[in-house]
């Protein structure tokens, strides 16, 4: 592209729909439905975990490119062992998503700004199993987004402004890894302001970077 590097799986997207027999399948907007909440004691008829770790598996290798997936692919990867006919649901509902944004990827634009922003946010008691919340962090350098996660914290809080403490702070000491390996590359982020972590207790821990 004349704008910069536009980077897609949509090859391997539309192969993942073939394989599971959903390209003709109605699309949806998002991922995971809102407010959706999965046990791995779900009731109802279980389904092959082989073919499930397969499907899974495929849907992770495409968060590569496709960090809008990675919080639903991140929830269906905890029920691989023993998946039951509601999990499966929920990782056909990737595919439906992944169906009518069969085109998306990152674009790395040319761009002289090279600010470090980054954004973080948790849920609060997010797994019903045991009680741990769920954090994801995304940093951009500029416009395009190349660093990014989401996953279960390793510790249960025991309130909402707890759990975003721990996101920030996770969040927080990621960008002081960059900012250190940023400045081996000549390209200081220097400015506290240029953390950006879309979180309550960030006042509170812009601190730790300087």
């Amino acid at each position: 592209m004349e704008d910069g590097i536009f980077i897609s799986q949509e090859g391997f997207a539309k192969e993942i729909l073939k394989r599971f027999k959903m390209e003709d399948s109605q699309s949806v907007n998002t991922p995971v439905e809102c407010g959706v909440k999965l046990s791995k004691h779900e009731e109802g008829e279980k389904v092959d975990p082989t073919i499930f770790k397969s499907l899974v598996g495929s849907l992770r290798y495409l968060t590569c490119t496709r960090p809008d997936i990675l919080y639903g692919v991140g929830l269906v990867s905890r029920y691989m062992e023993s998946p039951s006919i509601m999990h499966f649901k929920a990782a056909n509902r990737i595919l439906r998503y992944l169906k009518g944004t069969i085109d998306y990827g990152l674009l790395y634009s040319f761009s002289n700004e090279f600010k470090l922003v980054g954004y973080s946010d948790s849920n609060w008691a997010g797994d019903l199993d045991d009680r741990k919340n769920t954090i994801g962090f995304v940093f951009y350098l500029g416009n395009a987004a190349f660093t990014w996660s989401s996953k279960k914290q390793p510790i249960v809080t025991l309130s909402t402004c707890e759990a975003e403490y721990v996101a920030a702070t996770s969040c927080v000491c990621h960008a002081i890894w960059l900012r250190r390996l940023l400045k081996e590359l000549l390209m200081p982020q220097d400015s506290l302001n240029s953390l950006d972590v879309n979180s309550s207790p960030l006042s509170d821990l812009k601190a730790l970077i300087s």
